[in-house]
Formats: C-alpha cells, structure tokens, sequence
C-alpha cells in the first residue's frame, strides 16, 4: 500500500508541475465536479477547511474558480469551477490518466480494488 501511496503520488506531482498547479490546488480541482461548499471541499481533501481557503485563494486568483452564496444558506460559500477552471481540470484530469500507476486495471479490477478499499476504510 505504501508502494503504490508513492507511485500515485510522485505520478500527481509530475502531472500538475506542467499545468501549473500543486498536488493541493490539483486535488481540489479534481474534486469541484459540481460546486462544492467549502467544507465539504475540504472534507473531500482530507484537509482543514483553513487549508482549503488557502488553496482556493490561489486557485481564485488565478482565475479557476469563484466563490458564490450558497443557494439555500447565505452564510455557507461555494466553490464552482469558472470556464478557465473546467478547461484546466479538463487538462488535469487527462494527465492524470494517463500512464497512472493503476492504469493497468481493466473496469472490473478497477471496481474490486475499490469495493475492497472502501470496505478496509469502514473496518
């Protein structure tokens, strides 16, 4: 697990140095499929939501993402994903693809792999 932890890491890191992005700023973007409140952002990273406001503070200035009112919570911001953003996570998520250390899983050990790690996480 450790082995592969690293392999998956050092692919992320050698993927978003070319689009400009850290490992933080591309797990975000990876996430913001829809727009996301900022704390169930950071839940999604694994991160402090504090973290989570530095990482979409840089990704705002660069001009991937907005943060909009929550439409049912005023108080509640959102993070979505401008069309810079979609174009940049567009390109991230290609690169990610591609030559990925599980790439060599077909659908179905794709799907195992993930019902047994899900299943090792709730244990």
């Amino acid at each position: 697990m450790t082995e592969l932890a690293k392999q998956i890491d050092d692919h992320l890191r050698s993927h978003v140095h070319g689009l400009g992005l850290t490992p933080s700023q591309a797990l975000a973007l990876r996430e913001l499929q829809s727009p996301l409140a900022m704390r169930e952002l950071a839940t999604r990273m694994a991160c402090e939501a504090s973290n989570v406001t530095f990482v979409v503070d840089r990704l705002e200035a660069g001009g991937l993402v907005e943060r909009v009112a929550h439409p049912d919570d005023r108080r509640t911001k959102r993070v979505r994903l401008t069309e810079a953003g979609r174009s940049v996570r567009a390109r991230l998520m290609r690169q990610l693809t591609k030559d990925s250390p599980l790439g060599g899983l077909d659908d179905h050990d794709r799907q195992q792999l993930e019902g047994l790690l899900a299943k090792a996480v709730r244990t």
